[in-house]
């Protein structure tokens, strides 16, 4: 009785009998290349053969780089404010040609969606409220984000040396209760250290700290000089 089987190529040709020869369903006789091994290889080089933009095109991916552009910045914009900066490293990184980034960055700007000055005094306001971050801080991360020197210096004028200090003491007033029981000097390098990781200056850090002690009844004598 003759076996049938699927054959590429043919619906349904007979297959030969298994003890007459190689067996070809295998593919593993001298007339290897045919049957279920030879049909996953084919269907595998077809797949692979598809071309990297045919696949983004299939994805629905825009071919324009310019397009590409604007559907990355759009995307990075979605809830977060970011900088012309860091939306121009994020086009780089993903290989958008320099002349398609500037023609969209710039747009961007010109229609406000990009504000690198609004983006700066939201950047103060924020981190000095929330973190109690002092300028030193405030200037350091503004600069890594990008923003030009003078949007920077104009955001920062925002804040006062008075205000500043104002909101050192909040912080410390808050972690005082948290160093009672340790020693004095204890006391002093760490609140001290943890007003100089938010970028007060060693003066008034000093001035804020030793005011607080003393308030406490700690003996201040000898915190004048800087620590």
């Amino acid at each position: 009785m003759t076996r049938r089987t699927e054959w590429p190529g043919s619906d349904a040709e007979p297959a030969p009998d298994p003890g007459a020869g190689p067996d070809y369903g295998t593919g593993t006789g001298s007339g290897g290349g045919f049957g279920e091994g030879a049909g996953r290889r084919a269907r595998s080089r077809s797949r692979s053969s598809g071309s990297p933009s045919s696949s983004r095109a299939e994805k629905g991916e825009p071919r324009d780089p310019v397009e590409q552009a604007r559907n990355i910045c759009l995307r990075l914009l979605t809830g977060t404010p970011r900088t012309r900066k860091q939306l121009a490293d994020a086009l780089r990184k993903r290989e958008i040609p320099d002349e398609a980034a500037e023609e969209v960055l710039s747009r961007f700007e010109d229609v406000g969606l990009i504000d690198d000055a609004a983006f700066a005094d939201a950047w103060v306001e924020s981190r000095h409220h929330g973190r109690g971050l002092a300028r030193r801080a405030l200037v350091r991360e503004l600069r890594t984000k990008g923003v030009d020197s003078a949007v920077i210096d104009e955001a920062i004028g925002q804040l006062d040396s008075e205000q500043e200090e104002e909101t050192a003491r909040e912080l410390v007033a808050r972690k005082l209760r948290s160093t009672r029981g340790l020693d004095r000097d204890r006391r002093l390098r760490r609140l001290a250290g943890m007003l100089a990781r938010k970028g007060y200056g060693e003066g008034m850090a000093l001035r804020v700290v030793r005011q607080a002690l003393e308030e406490e009844g700690e003996d201040t004598e000898g915190l004048e000089e800087p620590f």
